[in-house]
Parts: C-alpha cells; structure tokens; sequence
C-alpha cells in the first residue's frame, strides 16, 4: 500500500511538469501565429474594394493647366484676348500651327521697300488666307481685324506683313491679281466679344456633332470644327474613308445650333496637322509645324532604305507610313549607284554568293552562300568590286570568308508582316 501511494504523487508530479512544459513552449508559438496574420493580410480573400477610392493620378501644375484650359492656344494665343485692346500680345508666332518668323523685320532697309497691300491673317490651327489692306489705316503684326467671309464678316489675327507676305505668296504660287477678299477693319469691342463667346461652343458642337452621326450610321469622323468670328456659320472638318451621303446631318446640324454648315473634308494626314502631336523622333510632328504639301509615300520608300516592314514602327501619327521616309529618298537612290545589283552573285570555290542586304552608311554588303543561306558575311564594298572584278577576269577566289569583315547567323525579318497591313498604311 505503501508503494503505490508513493507512486501516485510521482504520476502527479509528472502532469504538472508536462503542464509547464506546454506553458513554456506557448510564447514560442507566438511567432508562427504572426506569420500566420502576415500571411491573412495577403490572402486572395482581401477586400480590395477599399483600394478602390485611392486616386493615384498626379495632378497637373498650374502652367499645364492652364495650356489645357486655352481654348484659343489653336489660334496662336498664349491667353483669351482683351477686348478693350486691338492689338493682341497675347499672340505669339512660336505657339501656331505653321508659325512664321518676321525676319525682315530685323533688317535695316526704308519702309518704302517693306509695304505691300496684302497681309495674312490667321484663323483657327493651319487655316491662313490672305486678305487685300484699305487704303487708310495702320496694321500691325498681333492686330485682330474683321475680314471679309461668305456670309457676313470673320475675325482673325495678322500673322504677316509687307515684303515677307510677297514673298509667302511666291512660295505657295498665290498670284496678287488672285487675292480679291478685302480686309474691312480693326475688330472692336463687340466684336472681340463675340468672338471669344463663339470659340468658346467650338468643342461642345463638335461633340455634339460626332454624336448625331454615330445615331445616323454614318461613317466618317468629325475632326474639328471652326467657327466663323460673327458666328453665323462653322466650318465641320471631317474625315472619312468613302463617300458619305451627309445631306440628314447637315439638316439637322442647321436646325440645332441655328447656324450655316459648311462640311470640309480632309484626309488623315491633314487630321494629324490640324491636331498636332509629338512623332517618334520626340519632336513636333512635320506636318503640323512646316510641311504643308503632302507627298504620297509607298512601302517602295521603305525597302528602298533597306528598312524593316513593320507598321508599328513605319507609320506615323496619322497611321500612314512617316512623310519623313521621302526626305532622304533622293540620297539613298543617288547611294545605291556605287553598290552592285541584287542579282549579281559572287563567285567562289566554296559556292556561290548571294546578295542578302546592304549598309549604305558603312559601304557593308552582306552575302550568303547558295548551298547554306543559314550564315551571312559582311564584305566591304571595295571588296565586293574586287571579287565581281576577278570573276570578270575569270579568276575565283577560295573563300567569302578571306573578305569579310564579320559572319553571323542569319536573322528573318519580317516574316510574321501581312501584306494587307503594308497596303493599309500606305498612299493609294
């Protein structure tokens, strides 16, 4: 009896052992219950609805801002007019579309040879047109004037005078005795007035207007429209694939904002000048600062300066293929001259050499054999002319590879390019 009772106190002994164990061994399950909380917080489960109201946009300074809310910045204005002053110093050359520099203005020549009776005057983006100077009356540069329209009168600005109007006039082959609309005035106040009221519905209604045509199922696109300085008509610039039957539109443009419609149709590269915008080269887009006739441009362009056939990277801004491929056009055909036609192959006891591309910048032409088109060799050009020279002569040499510069593996370019995206991008 005396055995087992000592025995029952040592079973006790040993549970409250264990159970101090287990409470010592608790705090260090402490941490594996924070990573279990860490790992909660990441779960897929989360209510990610409370994210929802985060704005992570930066907001704008006050200068972007304020270029944003310039509805006359298309007009060549750094700021909305004063109608108390005729002359604007709001106006800025450098901020239009087209701008053009006075540099006759700098020379030290009589007056006498700076006056001519034409000026130009601007509108909205690149429309400029030229106007015929009264008799009586001192115009400057900045000046807005009333001028002559079809119906009533249009409000714009004189971006040019004197001698360099004559000489505008030569460079876009404008003759004097063709200039037949009269400049009538300086705007006034009222007039200003309603002028800045009119530029002001100008976004609204072509909002407006895209809105009634997408109802119609028409397909064309208004791009812009401008409204004349009295505010009697608009002009609706628009572009559009095929021929658009517009006759419903027009009706019901009329009858909303109880104005004349006039609906001008432009092409995509016209779109693009009128729009501006930043080309790929990180500079204004040509079309929108300088270039005002438009040449075609085709693929032809492209393979000619031995350019890659991918249209992401061949068209512009407008979706077509870059005006700039034609700037160096005539330089690349006069090059090419030196270099030797594509068929003619190379001649060597190893095989054959076929033509594979050219380098025009470093006289690099690049040949494969026939027998194994997987490895290309780049071979001056002078070098090339030696060996189609031995060949003339009869004597073959033993290798490409005695010639080249470097040898690579041949890379496909252009195998995954439709045929239809090419057509789409380039002028019919």
């Amino acid at each position: 009896m005396t055995e087992k009772v000592k025995k029952e106190p040592e079973a006790s002994e040993k549970q409250t052992k264990n159970q101090d164990i287990k409470k010592q061994d608790t705090p260090k399950s402490k941490p594996k219950e924070k990573v279990n909380l860490e790992d909660k917080d990441h779960a897929p489960v989360e209510d990610w609805e409370q994210y929802l109201d985060i704005d992570i946009r930066t907001g704008l300074s006050p200068e972007s801002q304020k270029i944003s809310e310039n509805i006359f910045l298309t007009r060549g204005l750094n700021d909305i007019p004063e109608p108390e002053k005729v002359n604007c110093r709001q106006y800025n050359y450098s901020s239009c579309k087209l701008p053009s520099y006075d540099w006759i203005s700098k020379l030290d020549i009589s007056l006498d040879y700076i006056e001519f009776p034409i000026a130009e005057v601007r509108f909205k983006n690149s429309h400029k047109d030229f106007f015929l100077l009264p008799p009586d009356g001192v115009f400057k540069v900045g000046d807005i004037v009333a001028v002559e329209a079809n119906p009533g009168h249009d409000i714009g600005i004189i971006s040019m005078l004197g001698l360099q109007v004559k000489r505008q006039m030569e460079h876009k082959h404008v003759k004097a005795s063709d200039v037949v609309k009269k400049l009538y005035r300086t705007a006034r106040y009222a007039d200003i007035e309603e002028w800045i009221a009119t530029v002001g519905l100008e976004n609204e209604t072509m909002l407006k207007s895209r809105y009634t045509a997408w109802d119609l199922n028409l397909k064309m696109k208004v791009n812009d429209v401008e409204y004349q300085g009295d505010g009697t008509k608009a002009i609706f610039y628009y572009s559009a694939e095929e021929r658009v039957d517009f006759r419903e539109l027009i009706k019901i443009l009329a009858e909303q904002f109880h104005i004349r419609i006039e609906m001008r149709q432009i092409g995509v590269r016209q779109e693009a000048a009128r729009l501006g915008g930043l080309g790929s080269c990180g500079r204004e887009l040509c079309c929108s600062s300088w270039l005002t006739n438009f040449q075609s441009v085709s693929t032809s362009t492209a393979r000619t300066q031995q350019l890659s056939l991918n249209p992401q990277k061949l068209a512009g801004m407008c979706g077509k293929l870059k005006c700039c491929l034609n700037f160096e056009q005539d330089t690349y055909i006069q090059e090419l001259k030196e270099f030797p036609q594509p068929n003619v192959q190379l001649k060597t006891k190893k095989g054959r050499g076929v033509y594979n591309k050219i380098d025009i910048f470093k006289k690099i032409v690049w040949y494969s054999y026939s027998n194994d088109a997987s490895t290309i060799f780049a071979l001056p050009l002078d070098k090339v002319k030696n060996i189609i020279k031995m060949n003339n002569e009869g004597k073959i040499p033993e290798t490409l590879e005695e010639f080249a510069l470097v040898n690579q593996k041949k890379v496909e370019e252009g195998n995954n390019i439709s045929m239809d995206e090419l057509k789409h991008i380039a002028d019919s």
